[in-house]
C-alpha cells in the first residue's frame, strides 16, 4: 500500500508534536518508499541500497526539527535520499551518469541547463579568488576538506572558514536579489 504524502506529513507533524507512535508509523512508512527511490536510481546494489535507506531513516530521525510543515514533506525526504546518495558515491569514488538531466533540471526549477554553468561562475565571481575556490573544490567537485585545502595550499580550518564565509555572502546576495 502506497501512503498519501497527507498522511505521511500527519505522521510526521504529529511526531514532531511528540507522539512517538506517529512517528514510529512514518518511519515504517517511509522504508518501502525509500527502498523503491534507491532501486531506480542504483539497480542490483541491494547492500548498498539498504545502507542508504538506514542512513536515510537516520537523517530523518536526527534531522526532522528543520521540516517545515507547510512544505510537502516528500520534497523533504527527496531531498535528504538525495543527498545520502551522492555522499554514498562520493564515499566509493563512483560516478554516475545522469540521464534525462535536461528533465531534472526542469523539475528542479532551472529554466536552461546550459545556463547553469554560467549562473554559477557569475555568483562565485562576486567572492574573493580563496572563497570561490573553496566552495567550487568542496561544494561542486566534492573534494574533501583535507583534498581542497592542500590543493590551495592553506590550512584545513581556512579552508572551512573560506566554504563558512562565501556561503554566508552567496545567501546574503541571493536574499538580498529576491526581495
Amino acid at each position: 500500500m502506497i501512503t498519501s504524502e497527507n498522511q505521511l506529513r500527519m505522521w510526521m507533524v504529529g511526531g514532531l508534536g511528540g507522539d512517538s507512535a506517529a512517528h514510529g508509523r512514518l518511519l515504517r512508512a517511509l522504508l518501502p518508499l525509500l527502498r523503491r527511490y534507491y532501486r531506480r536510481r542504483m539497480p542490483g546494489q541491494d547492500d548498498a541500497i539498504e545502507d542508504l535507506v538506514q542512513e536515510t531513516l537516520i537523517a530523518v530521525h536526527t534531522r526532522r526539527g528543520t521540516y517545515d510543515p507547510a512544505r510537502p514533506f516528500t520534497a523533504w525526504l527527496h531531498a535528504i535520499a538525495r543527498y545520502k546518495m551522492i555522499d554514498a558515491f562520493r564515499r566509493t569514488g563512483r560516478t554516475v551518469p545522469i540521464e534525462g538531466m535536461e528533465d531534472l533540471l526542469v523539475t528542479e526549477g532551472f529554466e536552461d541547463a546550459s545556463n547553469a554553468e554560467a549562473d554559477l561562475d557569475r555568483l562565485l565571481a562576486g567572492l574573493s579568488p580563496k572563497q570561490a575556490a573553496a566552495i567550487r573544490a568542496t561544494r561542486i567537485e566534492g573534494l574533501s576538506t583535507a583534498e581542497a585545502a592542500a590543493r590551495q595550499q592553506i590550512g584545513e580550518s581556512d579552508l572551512k572558514i573560506s566554504v563558512h564565509r562565501g556561503l554566508k555572502a552567496l545567501a546574503t546576495r541571493v536574499k538580498n536579489s529576491l526581495l
